[in-house]
């Protein structure tokens, strides 16, 4: 864009306050936000929020797809997805599994693969960073539900046994990574980064930033960066953009209800 950006952290709340500040803010193109798959969930999750999260917004483009990875200590019995199950189903509430947040995406995963599975796990939520890692490591959880960039180092280390990614297919940073799907046919966890403005973004602005967007994912640099984290580029119309947070909503309301979690 030829124009400095500048970061502005509005943390908390798993980014409602940020997503609230932007919803209201002027649509002249100069204030944007960068969404993650947890603006979905909170639409799933809470009980009521201070905007909508489809209509108050312009959405530009997704910028990144990633799944997240299932994994236990190095020295836990289960060698496999399969394995894992056939325990949880032997002892109903009593594998637990990790996340960064009740509400969060890794929970929603969590709970869908417990779903999918025909099993009950029991979610023991931290407040992210190195915590619930730690705690599989430990021996205090069984199961580490998080991103490859979490697990990775851990992994490399010998000290995490990765059971199966979230992904459809073999994910491009983790190839031996056996996807849940072949334990689950159907099963699919991709979250996602991208960006979006208040709502009434007028079209000419829409259609600028969705194509600088574009021509940034396309950098060598870029992709690189994002590789390492365990994610792809993702760019997208901000048509597909909507129809993808719209449809994640009804898909995590339902892993909601089934599994019983009250509303936040």
């Amino acid at each position: 864009m030829g124009q400095p950006v500048v970061v502005e952290i509005k943390s908390g709340a798993g980014g409602r306050i940020a997503s609230d500040a932007v919803a209201k803010a002027k649509p002249d193109g100069y204030t944007l936000i960068m969404l993650t798959g947890a603006h979905t969930v909170s639409a799933a999750v809470s009980r009521e929020l201070s905007y909508d999260p489809v209509k108050d917004f312009s959405f530009l483009s997704t910028v990144s797809k990633f799944p997240f990875v299932i994994a236990v200590r190095a020295d836990h019995p289960a060698r496999t997805l399969a394995d894992l199950l056939a325990m949880a189903a032997k002892a109903p509430a009593k594998i637990t599994f990790t996340s960064v947040g009740v509400g969060s995406t890794q929970h929603m995963t969590g709970e869908l693969l417990a779903t999918e599975g025909k099993v009950e796990l029991l979610h023991i939520p931290y407040r992210g960073g190195g915590a619930p890692v730690e705690a599989v490591l430990s021996g205090d959880v069984d199961i580490l539900v998080d991103t490859l960039t979490v697990a990775t180092p851990q992994l490399k280390a010998g000290k995490l046994r990765a059971l199966a990614v979230t992904s459809a297919i073999p994910w491009p940073q983790a190839p031996d990574i056996a996807p849940v799907a072949q334990t689950l046919p159907g099963f699919e966890v991709l979250s996602w980064l991208g960006i979006a403005g208040p709502p009434g973004l007028p079209e000419n602005i829409a259609a600028t930033l969705n194509s600088a967007i574009g021509k940034a994912l396309e950098e060598g640099e870029v992709k690189q960066t994002l590789a390492t984290l365990g994610s792809q580029p993702a760019p997208s119309s901000p048509a597909a953009m909507r129809d993808m947070v719209a449809s994640e909503i009804v898909r995590w309301k339902q892993v909601v209800k089934a599994a019983g979690i009250p509303p936040l």
